[in-house]
């Protein structure tokens, strides 16, 4: 029996940095890999994170993916209503469940989600 994975979605800002994306991270509680949309995977701070944790680096798209927070801003731009939950479930595909919802860093630039179940 395959155990199932937790992935942390991120989502954030221009002006996110490095020490932002790993507060919420840690807020956010651990995981296997990181998972964010493709044009945020090529930004350098969470390139940065994924380097500084060793953690795989999941390039998903989230328009369309139910979540269970919901930003209005981030529903206009992104088609969801968390950039965070959303990755975090589309990387793991069908039967993936948030198990810790959106928290965001102290500065208000950074977001994380966890999610679990079966790698896709």
């Amino acid at each position: 029996m395959e155990l199932a994975m937790r992935v942390a979605g991120i989502g954030f800002r221009k002006a996110a940095t490095l020490a932002a994306l790993r507060e919420a991270l840690t807020r956010a509680g651990p995981a296997e890999a990181l998972a964010t949309t493709p044009a945020k995977a090529q930004a350098a701070p969470i390139r940065a994170l994924a380097a500084e944790t060793g953690l795989p680096l999941i390039a998903v798209e989230v328009a369309g993916i139910a979540t269970p927070t919901q930003s209005p801003r981030i529903l206009a731009r992104h088609g969801t209503g968390s950039l965070a939950e959303a990755a975090a479930l589309a990387a793991l595909g069908p039967g993936a469940r948030i198990i810790a919802p959106r928290v965001i860093s102290q500065d208000g630039t950074a977001t994380a989600a966890i999610a679990e179940g079966d790698p896709a």
